[in-house]
């Protein structure tokens, strides 16, 4: 006799826990608060559809924080296992210049999506929508706002961050997890814009500007990449990646210290002869035309250097290398791209399931992991779906 599955969530994670659960042992259905399924998958893609990341998978795995915890999933059905089973799906992807990896041109992001759909419809997976969780009654069996109580043999929640409520993943559901004593720890915003008090006569000149090939740190993390500046402080992927320690640093100070390097690609004493042995006299000139510089890397200079160390050359170069900017704030929870927090890692066992709540598990960016962006955060929820699906296939 099956045994019956019910998938809280119907994002990535549910999808690809729904498509690699064997039919013949369980009669699976998506419980979906909205009128469809994978919006945050959506809405994802209009910034750049990158469905993963190329990069070696022991390497991929160091992305994470912690690393640890997601070190088994990601083994186990890891990015070159997504593209293939993706390109059997009639999506074939290619690797771009950053290493992500995207589908080929001219396929639309609601094309994979219901590539992934037919999947769950030739498995025969029920999905039931507009079915809005709303806690367990004394049973322990689901309650759904229809008012409707589902006694399921397993289990799983999927039900997403909290950040992007437009999409649904409104986190409404850790005050549920709270009440009935699961461990829980508040979301705060991951891959997001960082405020930094700019001068008024710095932001009205260069808001909007990109700082490309740059790399910036924060505590012993380093990421190149760019950004960009805004009126609120700086986002792009450069500082998005380093998420992790600027809110270690905001939690205990209330600010964080960055550094960016503007030229990664040179050292320092490259920069001092290039700029010393320069013939040019202005040293705005020399760091546009000798160095490449562009207007809003020089003005960042001019407004953090005083005059005496903007015009020698050895100083110069060091804060090239190495520019001093206070992080004062994070952007707003829903403004985020994705969110940390969540239920506790030590609530979970190593196959995901509650370790005070036999066979209901929780999978997706509702655990407390923190991923950059770039194709991180989808493998991880793509890998912890078929983890454990594989998991109860061969349990059952």
């Amino acid at each position: 006799m099956k045994k019956s599955v019910s998938i809280i969530g119907g994002g990535p994670a549910a999808l690809l826990l729904a498509a690699f659960l064997d039919p013949q042992q369980f009669n699976v259905t998506i419980y979906e608060k909205n009128k469809t399924l994978g919006r945050k998958f959506l809405v994802a893609g209009k910034g750049g559809f990158n469905l993963t990341h190329s990069e070696p998978i022991a390497q991929l795995i160091e992305r994470y924080t912690p690393s640890h915890f997601l070190q088994e999933a990601l083994l186990d059905f890891d990015n070159l296992d997504f593209q293939k089973w993706i390109d059997l799906m009639g999506i074939p992807t290619y690797i771009g210049s950053s290493k992500r990896v995207y589908p080929v041109s001219g396929i639309k992001p609601i094309e994979v999506l219901n590539a992934i759909l037919d999947v769950l419809n030739k498995r025969g997976v029920n999905i039931q929508y507009q079915h809005t969780w709303t806690g367990w009654n004394t049973n322990k069996d689901l309650v759904f706002n229809t008012d409707q109580a589902v006694k399921s043999d397993y289990s799983i929640f999927a039900l997403g961050g909290g950040s992007w409520k437009v999409t649904g993943s409104d986190g409404t559901w850790l005050d549920l997890f709270k009440t009935e004593g699961i461990d829980v720890v508040p979301f705060k915003a991951s891959n997001c814009a960082y405020g930094v008090h700019w001068p008024d006569d710095f932001i009205d000149l260069y808001e909007g500007n990109p700082l490309k090939n740059i790399a910036i740190s924060c505590g012993d993390k380093s990421q190149k990449g760019e950004v960009v500046i805004t009126r609120f402080g700086l986002e792009g992927n450069a500082i998005y990646a380093i998420s992790p320690q600027i809110r270690e640093e905001l939690s205990a100070k209330q600010t964080a210290t960055i550094y960016l390097d503007l030229k990664p690609t040179l050292s320092h004493n490259d920069l001092h002869q290039k700029i010393k042995k320069s013939n040019l006299k202005k040293t705005s000139e020399k760091l546009q035309k000798e160095l490449k510089m562009n207007s809003a890397q020089i003005g960042l200079l001019k407004t953090y250097l005083s005059k005496e160390t903007y015009l020698n050359s050895e100083l110069l170069a060091q804060n090239i290398k190495k520019l001093r900017i206070e992080i004062t704030s994070s952007a707003l929870l829903d403004e985020a791209i994705s969110t940390t927090g969540g239920v506790k890692l030590s609530a979970l066992d190593e196959n995901f399931e509650l370790k005070m709540m036999k066979h209901h598990y929780c999978i997706g960016e509702m655990i407390d992991l923190d991923a950059p962006t770039g194709g991180y955060l989808l493998q991880s929820c793509f890998s912890m779906g078929v983890f454990l699906a594989r998991h109860l296939n061969v349990i059952y």
